[in-house]
């Protein structure tokens, strides 16, 4: 969730991805009600839950601990409260989402964050929010009682940190904010070894319909449903992915693309138009990928053929016992979707320049 004035809302650890986002949306982007949190030592981790924006002040008082990252820092703060674990396994939890993101975007979206750990009761991460109009700031609201598979499993870290990497968006386009978050999220995560492939590619066959437009549906930038904005975001990105993959021949993917808004300056301390940042990504890649998906579905219900887009993409069977056929005719865009970028983001950027350079 971004710079939303709710977030994340409650979810007891058997949630579905997809659940959990329902539920956040139900309690932010759609409505003012608020979740109300039993703080895990009283009144002391109050002031960190209220209000409807991230409580700078009061974080800027707690002692932190930096998380050094290539060429910047995480300050990390713990809210007074009661904690299961010692406070090193959440440090190690936050540097997998730091190294996921890393790994997708070439380095990491800020210089620094302010990242904020706040105890209530229960078990699991909770709730995450991130801001960017003080300095980039996460707040993570997560179990007292967590235990270590729990916080092994967490996703919401890195779904926040890759909201760093997209400029501030009008409400209209929260579309587009959560669709990045939800779709890079697992990606990088593969990338860097902390899921498998077979995991996403099973979650996206059984969620991605969810973001399928519905009776009455006028296009992203004008239906504002839970299914529309998380995964119908998604879904744009997921198709711009493999756009960008075909006409590159596969040498290109949104990966590659949202690099080039990142090394534009394109983070969430900044607001930029959404024609800016589809503009930006397209003249990264050198094709209109981006810009010519936004406009077919921004204003009308495009319904694209998921079914048939599994099986070309070699995803075969139901959701929890995927397998993949890699003789399909999409396949090895879908393996290179989730393979590590090495060093061609080096490459990418370098041509980006050289064509900037030959336009002056």
């Amino acid at each position: 969730m971004t710079k939303s004035n709710s977030g994340f809302a409650p979810r007891p650890p058997a949630f579905t991805r997809a659940e959990f986002l329902r539920a956040a949306l139900s309690l932010g982007a759609v409505s003012l009600s608020r979740p109300s949190w039993a703080a895990s030592d009283g009144a002391g981790v109050q002031q960190f839950l209220g209000g409807i924006g991230m409580p700078y002040d009061a974080f800027d008082r707690l002692p932190v601990t930096d998380v050094a990252i290539g060429g910047g820092v995480i300050h990390v703060g713990f809210a007074p409260g009661r904690f299961a674990l010692p406070k090193e396994r959440y440090l190690a939890r936050i540097r997998v989402a730091v190294k996921a993101v890393s790994t997708y975007y070439g380095r990491f979206p800020v210089a620094s964050v302010r990242f904020l750990m706040a105890p209530v009761e229960g078990e699991g991460v909770q709730f995450g929010t991130t801001w960017g109009y003080r300095g980039a700031a996460i707040r993570i609201i997560f179990g007292a009682d967590t235990n270590e598979a729990e916080l092994h499993r967490d996703w919401v870290m890195t779904h926040e940190m890759v909201h760093l990497a997209l400029p501030d968006l009008s409400p209209r386009y929260d579309w587009l904010s959560e669709g990045f978050a939800v779709y890079i999220e697992p990606i990088a995560r593969v990338q860097v070894g902390d899921l498998t492939a077979l995991a996403i590619w099973s979650d996206m066959k059984r969620d991605m319909p969810k973001g399928l437009p519905r009776q009455g549906d006028k296009g992203l930038d004008h239906t504002p449903t839970w299914g529309r904005i998380y995964w119908g975001g998604a879904m744009f990105c997921l198709l711009a992915d493999i756009g960008i993959r075909r006409n590159s021949n596969n040498r290109l993917g949104l990966q590659d693309a949202m690099r080039g808004v990142l090394a534009a300056g394109g983070n969430h301390e900044v607001e930029w138009p959404i024609g800016r940042i589809l503009a930006t990504a397209d003249e990264t890649t050198g094709f209109s990928v981006m810009t010519d998906l936004y406009n077919e579905m921004r204003d009308k219900p495009v319904r694209p053929d998921l079914d048939q887009l599994w099986r070309d993409l070699g995803v075969n069977g139901e959701p929890g016992a995927i397998s993949f056929d890699d003789g399909a005719p999409l396949a090895a865009l879908r393996i290179a979707l989730t393979q590590p970028p090495a060093s061609k983001g080096a490459s990418i950027m370098k041509a980006t320049l050289d064509r900037q350079a030959g336009q002056a």
